[in-house]
């Protein structure tokens, strides 16, 4: 079992250097090999990664799925240096990952969301304008809320007004040019956070009342809080609009901008994939979704278009 555990070792290793995160990978390979110690096994077979992957009967078919396709992929892998290994085929675990239902803020919504934002009770009088900007900044690029919390102040370009997102999802940087009224608005706010913590420079671009980067948890709390406040969600509800749906938003955004602004939207279109951060053209489809107003424009110039045949 040694040269299996090494093996796992390895294959981490290796996926890691090619920017894949593994949150789950380490644990379930972990818990695999010693399942299959337990059970004396020296390969891994379909059988056994089948039985490890429904073991724990309270999970749901999804987390199934997900466990079997960890053990699948390191087989791929293992398989060169063991013949022996099966590798689990495709569709033993059928499973479709669901689409949460996006919410598309309107114009109206954004403005009440930093509105309140802006004058929300804080116990720091950072804290408000921390989260204005933190938002509005989410709403105008499409930035993942983790890309967002890691800015450091020094990847904003003030002179050329370009934004550095380092290291974000696969190990990827890019560059994300701002409109310069964004830019006016991230720098007042540098100006009165470096003031605030000139005895302790903080290094974020948006920092906690501790001058340390922003707890993902407590931004999410206070979005919810705020949402509520301004009635995009309910009292009591556990689920509605959510950060993320500040990308969807964007995308559907700029593919209405190029309809309407005659662009030839399926060259464009690996543009928006670019500044999204996404390694495929199809990763960006997900966020595309058909609203009244995008189908609309395109119904439009398809008319054109058949008017000049």
């Amino acid at each position: 079992m040694n040269a299996l555990k090494e093996g796992i070792q390895d294959y981490l290793t290796l996926r890691r250097g090619l920017g894949f995160k593994l949150k789950k990978h380490s644990r379930f390979l972990r818990e695999f090999e010693l399942f299959l110690e337990q059970a004396g096994a020296v390969q891994i077979t379909t059988r056994l990664a089948l039985q490890w992957a429904t073991q724990p009967e309270h999970l749901k078919q999804a987390e199934w799925a997900a466990r079997l396709s960890v053990v699948r992929g390191f087989a791929r892998y293992w398989s060169a240096f063991d013949a022996a290994t099966e590798i689990p085929p495709e569709g033993l675990l059928p499973f479709r990952p669901g689409r949460a239902k996006p919410y598309l803020y309107s114009d109206v919504q954004i403005q009440q969301l930093l509105d309140a934002a802006q004058n929300m009770p804080a116990p720091h009088s950072l804290q408000p304008c921390t989260y204005h900007c933190l938002f509005g900044l989410l709403a105008v690029t499409g930035l993942r809320i983790s890309e967002a919390l890691n800015l450091l102040s020094t990847d904003v370009d003030w002179s050329e007004g370009i934004l550095t997102v380092r290291d974000s999802k696969f190990g990827k940087s890019r560059l994300i040019p701002l409109h310069a009224s964004t830019l006016k608005v991230l720098s007042d706010y540098g100006v009165r956070r470096d003031a605030l913590f000139a005895e302790r420079k903080t290094p974020y671009l948006f920092c906690s009342r501790y001058a340390g980067r922003l707890d993902e948890g407590q931004v999410r709390r206070v979005f919810y809080m705020i949402s509520r406040q301004i009635g995009i969600r309910g009292a009591s509800a556990s689920r509605g609009p959510r950060l993320h749906d500040f990308r969807h938003r964007f995308a559907v955004e700029t593919l209405l901008r190029w309809h309407r602004s005659g662009e030839d939207v399926r060259r464009r279109l690996p543009v928006l994939s670019t500044y999204l951060g996404h390694g495929h053209v199809t990763d960006t489809y997900w966020y595309v979704t058909g609203t009244p107003e995008l189908m609309a424009a395109v119904g439009q110039r398809l008319d054109k278009r058949w008017e000049g045949i």
